[in-house]
């Protein structure tokens, strides 16, 4: 028996939302490859772009955030510029104040799976105390709970 990990076997299908973006020049590190601060930047965009179009969130005003309190990403295969990428969003947990987003990193218009992670939002009022995850944003979440489709 093997003591590597298995794959995997997440799928575009199993992402319910997706947002394009292209590399940058300065995202790859000295090895040649896209360095690791860089998903988790794709994680954040894909979430609060998604956030702000779908759930109605106001970063700037609004009298709720979402704050990030845990996230990991495991990379699977290379990605450097000048490839692009597909960031397909999913949501694994919808709790009281809280929401745990996968995030699957593609190449563009394949199949091919290049990094599978999670982050994990807090949603607090500008107190920074803990509130019930807002109703448009629960609503929108429902429509991409993993499975729902």
């Amino acid at each position: 028996m093997s003591d590597k990990p298995a794959l995997p076997v997440d799928t575009r299908a199993d992402f319910g939302h997706f947002i394009h973006m292209p590399t940058r020049w300065m995202d790859n590190d000295i090895y040649g490859h896209l360095n690791n601060v860089v998903y988790y930047s794709y994680f954040d965009t894909v979430i609060n772009r998604w956030l702000i179009n779908e759930g109605g969130l106001d970063p700037k005003t609004g009298s709720v955030v979402g704050l990030c309190v845990e996230s990991k990403c495991r990379f699977l295969r290379t990605v450097a510029f000048p490839d692009n990428v597909d960031a397909g969003l999913r949501i694994e947990k919808l709790g009281t104040s809280s929401v745990r987003y996968g995030v699957g990193i593609f190449k563009h218009n394949t199949t091919e799976l290049c990094a599978l992670g999670y982050f994990v939002h807090v949603f607090v009022d500008r107190s920074m105390k803990p509130v019930a995850v807002p109703p448009a944003i629960r609503k929108a979440c429902e429509r991409l709970v993993r499975g729902a489709g």
